[in-house]
């Protein structure tokens, strides 16, 4: 990765609805733009992500969606409204933010969840991305979902019948959690969020003392966050990503993905990369959806190549 970079810009963009949304800019000032769009849902943007691109090439543009890290309301709050955070949002959020900063094209990296979100703003703005970079891939369908809710519980059998025992009533776990975690009582949401990151946890084990789930605020706002769009489909239609990928055509992309990503079971990358005619799929071998240093040295060369 390069070295660490601090920003040279930084702000809180008002997007409506009560939202203000943190943004932050570091690079070139006069290089060539780039999004960042991080996972989760409610993640939120990280000094990391400043160090895959080339800091004399790019201009590095990173933002906390809403609800999450710097932006404000923060879904952690006890009164939460969320029914101004969904994806058709968030593509709003990221075009007011290009052109509040004068752009005019950039290319869009993201992992996870962000790779949803940035497939579906290119597919509604192909004139406004260049290039993509994804890691981790995702679609947004409701059958990537269920198997990362119900589908590895074979895997996983012990720590699953955990996660189930929490939320005992209903099919749709995301759903039924979500329920939990908006609960105004604080012992009921702060357990629901404790046991869903548990469960992420299992499926996805961190690195050795990255507890990326603390503090307890974190755990509230990105699992209230992940359940809400999990629990609605993302709002999209189911399938449609992949099925309107003929729109990124012209677009160059990488997919870099671990041959232990337990998303790969549905086949999300080699469905994507078949759909949309410019992409490169790199598969890395030995890591998951967490990603190991040939993942990251992948994602760099990409933003390399690119720049």
């Amino acid at each position: 990765m390069y070295p660490e970079i601090e920003p040279h810009d930084s702000g809180m963009l008002d997007v409506g609805g009560g939202h203000l949304v943190h943004w932050e800019v570091c690079g070139n000032p006069n290089g060539k733009p780039a999004l960042v769009l991080h996972g989760g849902p409610g993640a939120g943007c990280t000094p990391r992500a400043r160090r895959y691109f080339d800091p004399t090439a790019y201009r590095v543009v990173l933002f906390d969606q809403r609800g999450c890290g710097r932006s404000t309301p923060h879904a952690s709050s006890p009164s939460v409204d969320l029914s101004t955070n969904t994806t058709d949002h968030l593509v709003a959020d990221i075009e007011l933010l290009r052109e509040h900063l004068g752009i005019e094209r950039w290319l869009v990296f993201a992992a996870s969840w962000g790779s949803v979100l940035g497939l579906v703003y290119a597919e509604r703005f192909p004139h406004r991305v260049s290039e993509m970079v994804h890691a981790g891939v995702a679609t947004g369908m409701r059958e990537e979902t269920d198997l990362l809710t119900r589908g590895l519980a074979p895997l996983f059998p012990e720590a699953w019948a955990r996660f189930r025992a929490h939320a005992p009533h209903g099919d749709d776990l995301s759903a039924a959690y979500l329920e939990l975690l908006l609960d105004p009582d604080p012992a009921v949401h702060q357990a629901a969020a404790d046991e869903w990151c548990r469960w992420e946890d299992a499926i996805v084990p961190p690195a050795p003392g990255n507890d990326r789930f603390d503090p307890p605020g974190f755990r509230l706002a990105f699992a209230r966050l992940v359940t809400h769009y999990w629990a609605h489909g993302s709002w999209l239609r189911e399938g449609v990503v992949i099925e309107e990928a003929w729109k990124l055509r012209g677009i160059p992309g990488v997919i870099v993905q671990g041959v232990l990503d337990l998303g790969n079971l549905i086949g999300t990358p080699w469905r994507l990369v078949h759909a949309w005619p410019d992409a490169e799929l790199v598969m890395i071998p030995d890591t998951d959806h967490g990603g190991n240093d040939a993942m990251t040295a992948a994602r760099v060369l990409a933003t390399d190549k690119f720049r």
